[in-house]
């Protein structure tokens, strides 16, 4: 007999939902088709970078490494007729959602912050916002706009960057603030009824993979709908990169990797979705590991591993 976790017997091919309650999926169920998120750059800063809590951000990140198409803000309407263009033609999506992805998208007055999620929501074809920002950066009358929208039918995501509930490893990467913060900013978010993704970066410096483990399970116990987790990246420009030079900053593989996110699906609750498992970067900025720019290698050996676990169980 398969255990609860196994929903079916192995297929011919690689079907994450078997284990995994994807954001993909759950997108086609709720709307009919396929919707896809397109990054969006409104020229945000966050306080880490603008003098008010640091400067030079934390110590792993370049935004050109995830989303380089967004690097250089323009006109949002633009962005995002030129972003469906491509995505549609990639990948057949008719629907969007628009994803303010770079840096803190909260981080500005209540009015700016209408004017550019208008503009993004102008389009027929955006039906919802993803919202990316820091834990410290969601005061009350944002999770209120952002509950306006929700509230006239919009599918909007706050997506809160966390990366470790470990405050010395959130210390060590100089990232501006602790896990209070992000209690307090899930709890207030919560009570505006808001969905909730939070982001999770595994093998910070300081840490194992398996930490991640004890942040997935603290960050699941405060209750939130959705995570995304990716591997440390190594990118050029940054402190991490430096120290990554000089030997200080110990690599993880992707055997580590794989087995510490398969043992995070074992773990999830049914109703928890998956936006992301792991993360690719840009090839031009990555030092380390070069292993991350293997995504359907990675991905392949978490189903495997999952798989197995459903062999032994039948």
């Amino acid at each position: 007999m398969l255990s609860p976790f196994c929903k079916s017997q192995v297929p011919s091919f690689m079907d994450m939902t078997r284990f995994v309650n994807t954001f993909g999926r759950y997108l086609r169920a709720k709307y009919g088709e396929k919707v896809h998120k397109i990054s969006v750059n409104a020229s945000f800063t966050c306080p880490n970078r603008d003098g008010t809590k640091g400067i030079g951000g934390c110590t792993f990140c370049n935004n050109a490494s995830f989303s380089p198409d967004t690097t250089n803000a323009g006109d949002i309407t633009a962005q995002i007729q030129s972003a469906k263009k491509k995505v549609s033609q990639r990948t057949g999506a008719g629907k969007f959602i628009a994803y303010f992805q770079s840096y803190s998208n909260t981080y500005g007055s209540v009015d700016d912050l209408r004017r550019y999620y208008d503009e993004a929501l102008s389009d027929d074809d955006v039906i919802g916002l993803a919202v990316g920002t820091r834990p410290d950066c969601v005061p009350d009358p944002v999770l209120a706009l952002l509950k306006e929208y929700q509230d006239k039918g919009y599918e909007v995501w706050l997506e809160l960057g966390l990366q470790s509930t470990f405050d010395a490893s959130l210390i060590a990467v100089n990232r501006g603030h602790g896990f209070a913060e992000y209690e307090d900013a899930v709890k207030r978010a919560k009570g505006f009824g808001l969905k909730l993704c939070t982001h999770l970066i595994m093998g910070l410096p300081g840490e194992v993979p398996e930490d991640t483990l004890t942040s997935f399970d603290r960050v699941v116990e405060l209750g939130v709908d959705a995570i995304k987790v990716h591997p440390l990246h190594i990118v050029k420009g940054t402190q991490l990169a430096r120290d990554w030079k000089q030997g200080r900053v110990k690599e993880m593989t992707m055997d580590e990797y794989t087995h510490v996110m398969a043992e995070v699906i074992r773990r999830a609750p049914e109703h928890l979705l998956f936006h992301r498992l792991t993360g690719s970067g840009e090839r031009q900025y990555l030092l380390s590991p070069e292993w991350a720019m293997k995504k359907w290698d990675i991905l392949g050996l978490i189903y495997r591993k999952l798989e197995a676990d459903c062999m032994t169980s039948s």
